[in-house]
């Protein structure tokens, strides 16, 4: 039997995944993109799972892109089906209930970038590069690069990264907001955890209100983006957490959330 290309851990309420393909600088393959796609669906439903950190194993990448070896052989009927199925994962992980941090310790290229971006926050080792090198392949960006490029840094930063097809090092990738957090990579492990203890300690309920809001509410127009942030904001006030954290604010003390 296979050993499976990405491994599964839980620190306490956080679940931690890491794509295992060291020798290939853990680059996406279909069976990659398939163990991924189940291990996210599997944290989504799992209650004792409060965040999750998606990370690459050894020192050198996060993921350094798709396999190109298994790209060169597709045909364009091929091709589509494989965008597809990296698109399809990168939206199960935008739109996970749960907060999603990827943990960038090296190389975060084409597929690797994408995979990313689709996380809801991005800690990256001062050490690592980012970039969308597919132009140099003769192709574009195929599991939604082009568009949350866009959105997350705007026309001219994903323009420039996707024409160019240059990496950036951490520091001007934290400046143009493709990351959230520029770290010692010596300490990388401990501060993305510490973030992560610190979302899965939150009121799970507001968390996954909040990631609707944004992300949902950020494909709408602004009028019906707001309608839904009411309607998020008023649904809060038939949860059991919501009274648990009010009262627990006026009674100074600190809340114990139970997701419900």
């Amino acid at each position: 039997m296979t050993a499976s290309p990405v491994l599964g851990r839980d620190d306490g309420p956080v679940r931690i995944l890491t794509v295992d393909r060291p020798d290939k600088l853990n680059a996406l393959n279909r069976q990659t993109l398939e163990a991924l796609d189940a291990a996210f669906a599997a944290a989504a439903t799992d209650d004792g799972v409060r965040a999750v950190v998606l990370t690459g194993s050894g020192a050198k990448a996060f993921v350094a892109g798709a396999d190109i070896a298994e790209m060169n052989a597709l045909t364009a009927i091929q091709a589509r089906e494989f965008s597809a199925l990296g698109q399809r994962l990168m939206r199960r992980i935008e739109r996970m209930p749960k907060p999603v941090i990827a943990m960038v310790n090296g190389y975060a290229l084409g597929g690797g970038l994408e995979l990313a971006m689709a996380c809801h926050l991005r800690v990256a080792a001062d050490t690592a590069r980012l970039g969308q090198p597919e132009v140099n392949l003769g192709l574009i960006p195929g599991f939604g690069g082009t568009q949350r490029l866009l959105r997350l840094a705007g026309r001219a930063a994903a323009l420039e990264l996707c024409l160019l097809g240059t990496p950036v090092d951490a520091a001007r990738a934290l400046q143009l907001g493709l990351v959230n957090r520029v770290v010692p990579a010596a300490e990388l492990e401990a501060e993305t955890l510490a973030l992560a203890t610190q979302l899965a300690a939150a009121a799970p309920l507001a968390l996954r209100g909040i990631l609707d809001a944004v992300l949902l509410g950020g494909e709408c127009g602004l009028e019906e983006a707001l309608q839904f942030e009411t309607a998020q904001f008023a649904l809060l006030f038939a949860s059991e957490d919501m009274r648990e954290g009010t009262a627990a604010f006026l009674g100074k003390r600190k809340p114990q959330f139970r997701n419900r």
